[in-house]
Protein backbone atom coordinates (compact mmCIF):
# COMPACT_ATOMS: atom_id res chain seq x y z
CA UNK A 1 0.00 0.00 0.00
CA UNK A 2 1.47 3.49 -0.63
CA UNK A 3 1.97 5.84 2.17
CA UNK A 4 0.42 9.04 2.62
CA UNK A 5 -2.46 8.93 0.04
CA UNK A 6 -4.96 7.97 2.35
CA UNK A 7 -7.19 10.88 4.47
CA UNK A 8 -6.78 11.14 7.83
CA UNK A 9 -9.44 9.57 9.60
CA UNK A 10 -10.20 10.98 13.47
CA UNK A 11 -13.55 10.16 15.71
CA UNK A 12 -16.35 13.67 15.43
CA UNK A 13 -19.84 13.66 16.98
CA UNK A 14 -22.57 14.62 14.32
CA UNK A 15 -25.39 16.33 15.83
CA UNK A 16 -28.70 16.66 14.18
CA UNK A 17 -30.29 19.65 14.07
CA UNK A 18 -33.66 18.95 13.89
CA UNK A 19 -33.25 16.62 17.15
CA UNK A 20 -30.15 17.28 18.69
CA UNK A 21 -29.18 14.05 18.73
CA UNK A 22 -25.82 13.27 18.67
CA UNK A 23 -23.10 10.21 17.57
CA UNK A 24 -20.00 9.36 17.15
CA UNK A 25 -18.56 8.01 14.01
CA UNK A 26 -14.78 7.94 11.99
CA UNK A 27 -14.55 10.59 9.43
CA UNK A 28 -12.64 13.12 7.27
CA UNK A 29 -14.94 16.14 8.79
CA UNK A 30 -13.33 18.30 10.67
CA UNK A 31 -14.50 21.28 12.98
CA UNK A 32 -13.68 24.17 14.85
CA UNK A 33 -16.22 23.51 17.37
CA UNK A 34 -15.80 20.73 19.96
CA UNK A 35 -18.51 19.16 22.62
CA UNK A 36 -18.44 16.37 25.13
CA UNK A 37 -19.90 13.44 24.29
CA UNK A 38 -19.28 10.71 26.77
CA UNK A 39 -16.37 12.34 28.66
CA UNK A 40 -14.24 13.23 26.15
CA UNK A 41 -14.17 16.48 24.03
CA UNK A 42 -14.42 16.00 20.10
CA UNK A 43 -15.17 18.31 17.02
CA UNK A 44 -18.80 18.55 16.38
CA UNK A 45 -20.69 18.55 12.86
CA UNK A 46 -24.15 19.75 12.48
CA UNK A 47 -26.07 17.68 10.17
CA UNK A 48 -29.39 19.01 8.65
CA UNK A 49 -30.80 15.71 8.24
CA UNK A 50 -29.76 12.38 10.22
CA UNK A 51 -31.68 8.52 10.51
CA UNK A 52 -32.67 10.35 13.53
CA UNK A 53 -34.96 12.87 12.11
CA UNK A 54 -35.67 11.27 8.67
CA UNK A 55 -39.24 10.26 7.63
CA UNK A 56 -38.20 7.40 6.21
CA UNK A 57 -36.47 6.07 9.11
CA UNK A 58 -38.96 7.59 11.52
CA UNK A 59 -42.17 6.23 9.59
CA UNK A 60 -43.35 9.42 8.64
CA UNK A 61 -42.80 9.28 5.68
CA UNK A 62 -45.88 9.77 2.99
CA UNK A 63 -46.31 8.05 0.03
CA UNK A 64 -48.09 8.89 -2.91
CA UNK A 65 -50.65 7.14 -4.65
CA UNK A 66 -50.23 6.05 -7.98
CA UNK A 67 -52.89 3.71 -8.57
CA UNK A 68 -54.73 4.82 -11.99
CA UNK A 69 -52.03 6.77 -13.37
CA UNK A 70 -52.19 4.97 -16.58
CA UNK A 71 -56.60 5.16 -16.97
CA UNK A 72 -55.66 9.28 -16.33
CA UNK A 73 -53.11 9.02 -19.06
CA UNK A 74 -55.12 7.21 -21.15
CA UNK A 75 -58.15 9.46 -20.53
CA UNK A 76 -56.21 12.79 -21.33
CA UNK A 77 -54.96 11.76 -24.02
CA UNK A 78 -57.34 9.79 -25.57
CA UNK A 79 -57.87 12.96 -28.57
CA UNK A 80 -54.91 12.56 -29.79
CA UNK A 81 -55.44 9.29 -31.31
CA UNK A 82 -52.88 6.96 -28.99
CA UNK A 83 -54.22 3.51 -29.15
CA UNK A 84 -53.86 1.40 -25.99
CA UNK A 85 -52.68 -2.19 -26.74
Amino acid sequence: MKKDIHPDYHQVVFIDAATGKKFLSASTLTSETTVEFEGQEYPAVRMDITSDSHPFYTGKQKFTQADGAVDKFNKKFANFGFKNN
